[in-house]
């Protein structure tokens, strides 16, 4: 059946072949967040570096772009191994980025404009540098201090081999061995990131009441809800048994570690968490989320527990990110994942883009043929149909910076200049992923295009090549058809229409290299994989948004488009 007959008999049915039903809930289970990396937001001190600072004077950037909320990579105080993900203080900032003042002014001005604030929370591990890490070191084997992370003797001769087969997400060993008080080779401690990042013991009563006690300090502060990294981590094994993965030594990471990750005290503790936002939402009438990092660590049948009554709000599933511009891989990942948010609670958080992949606009376009002169590149072409498919679809979804300007990869980097500690730990086997994470240009022709507010001559942190000035966010809201300009419209459609607020979808029969569905009363989305045109809709007028121009009633290749 053709797309277009198609369209037209569903619409006359009114029916599909998948349904997700509305559950009756708060802000959180459509809201779209904007995931802002702070180093590489914007500069307010003129050190190169983004900070608090120039993320308040840019929050109405992102109140005109639409979004509802703002979710923050860790701020905390850091040796920056990880940049902030290896955490020495996590009841303070990061002198780099501000102070808890310069927060309390930030977090002050995004509730002004109407945006919420979700926090990073880092609870699998913490920096090497930590007090209580550097105390368990020199204590000794007896310490009390000890019993707060993973330390165990090696195994082998002397002890000299881990003690298990594990391995670190970064690459090598998930096991360090350390040099105790009196010189000697002793202990190893467990790792499953970085050597600098230490897993906290969870069977440890003072870490679970060390945690309460963080979460409190931000909620008392105001924030909206956590993202919660490594959500699947946090417990291990009591005995600490070797991975029974065949293929887990030969690999960098072992994320289906069932030993590491998945535990099933996980959920008792996510309740008692849940308790505590909740708490705090009857204290000030402001509801909470938890947001839990998953997917990609549990199997399907594992991730909707998380998502049960009393628990995590939301659970990111990752999938998406790893399926190829393909339609039926789209629909294949897209039906699953939909199909873990019907039998659960919470809500499956969509994502397409983040701190930790190659961005959209790269991925996408990598082998495929190239773009004529004067033509926008195929992957952007792909990644603006993307982010059309990701807005129209129910549920919350996050957006990360960049992906709004159509920002490409950076994938020129010079090996002297990468800091991600996978391209250490893997002996630059890995190149990381500092290429996504390179700095916003807001204006101008050259470096750092605006990034600095207060000087125009600092290098930032990471460099930004000369073609960033194609990309910026003045010059993109001067142009109507600029992907800035396609993100808004699409966010004003997904606040207003109320088909897209009712949580149903529906599948519609569609030609091979098409995707398409509808939503509530009339509602349809349909994205063109394929390398040739497609037949809109007959009874369709001129459609709402496309995310390329439409000639003679057809769907270009590489285009999403939206219909009422």
């Amino acid at each position: 059946m053709a797309l277009r007959d198609a369209i037209d008999h569903q619409r006359a049915l009114g029916i599909g072949d998948r349904r997700i039903a509305a559950d009756p809930g708060g802000w959180w289970r459509d809201a779209v967040v904007y995931q802002v990396y702070i180093r590489s937001f914007c500069d307010g001190d003129g050190d190169g570096i983004g900070d608090l600072a120039g993320l308040r004077t840019g929050l109405a950037y992102l109140r005109d772009l639409g979004v509802d909320g703002i979710w923050l990579n860790p701020c905390y105080p850091s040796p920056q191994r990880d940049h902030g993900y290896d955490i020495t203080d996590y009841l303070a900032i990061e002198p780099t980025y501000g102070d808890l003042e310069e927060f309390d002014a930030m977090l002050h001005e995004a509730h002004r404009l109407g945006m919420r604030v979700i926090l990073d929370l880092v609870p699998n591990h913490c920096s090497a540098e930590h007090p209580w890490f550097r105390q368990a070191l020199a204590g000794g084997p007896a310490s009390s201090q000890r019993r707060l992370f993973h330390f165990a003797p090696g195994r082998g001769r002397r002890g000299a081999l881990p003690p298990n087969n594990w391995r670190s997400m970064f690459g090598g060993s998930a096991w360090e061995r350390v040099i105790e008080p009196d010189g000697r080779p002793g202990e190893w401690y467990l790792h499953l990131y970085a050597p600098e990042q230490p897993d906290w013991n969870w069977r440890s009563r003072r870490v679970r009441l060390y945690f309460e006690e963080v979460l409190n300090f931000w909620l008392d502060r105001g924030i909206d809800g956590f993202r919660i990294d490594a959500a699947a981590g946090l417990f291990k094994h009591r005995l600490l048994p070797d991975c029974d993965d065949p293929g887990a030594e030969e690999r960098t990471g072992e994320p289906h570690n069932r030993y590491a990750w998945g535990q099933p005290e996980l959920h008792p503790l996510y309740r008692s968490w849940r308790s505590i936002c909740d708490a705090a939402g009857v204290r000030d009438g402001r509801e909470r989320v938890l947001i839990g990092e998953v997917g990609g660590f549990v199997a399907d049948e594992q991730l909707r527990d998380f998502l049960r009554p009393r628990e995590l709000h939301e659970a990111f599933l990752f999938d998406l990110l790893d399926a190829p511009w393909d339609a039926q891989a789209f629909r294949h990942v897209l039906a699953r994942e939909l199909a873990q948010a019907d039998t659960a609670t919470g809500s499956i958080a969509w994502v397409l883009g983040n701190h930790d992949r190659v961005r959209m606009a790269t991925r996408y376009g990598s082998g495929a043929p190239g773009a004529g002169a004067g033509e926008r590149p195929i992957g952007l072409d792909r990644a603006r149909g993307a982010a059309m498919l990701l807005l129209a679809l129910p549920g919350p979804v996050y957006l990360y910076q960049g992906d709004e300007l159509g920002l490409p990869e950076v994938t020129d980097l010079p090996d002297e200049l990468i800091v991600d500690p996978i391209f250490r730990y893997t002996k630059g086997q890995r190149r990381g992923r500092d290429g996504c994470r390179v700095p916003l240009p807001w204006r101008g022709l050259d470096q750092p295009f605006g990034f600095s507010l207060e000087r125009e001559d600092v290098s930032p942190w990471l460099p930004q090549p000369s073609s960033f000035a194609e990309y910026t966010i003045e010059r993109q809201r001067m142009e109507a058809t600029s992907t800035w300009h396609l993100y808004r419209s699409a966010l004003a459609l997904r606040r207003n229409l109320n088909q897209l607020r009712d949580g149903q979808l529906a599948w519609l029969d569609s030609p091979e290299h098409v995707l398409a569905f509808a939503r509530g009363e009339g509602f349809i989305c349909v994205v063109n994989f394929g390398p040739d045109s497609v037949a809109a809709p007959s009874s369709a007028a001129a459609p709402l948004l496309s995310s390329a121009p439409m000639r003679d009633g057809e769907i270009p290749p590489n285009t999403a488009a939206w219909w009422l």
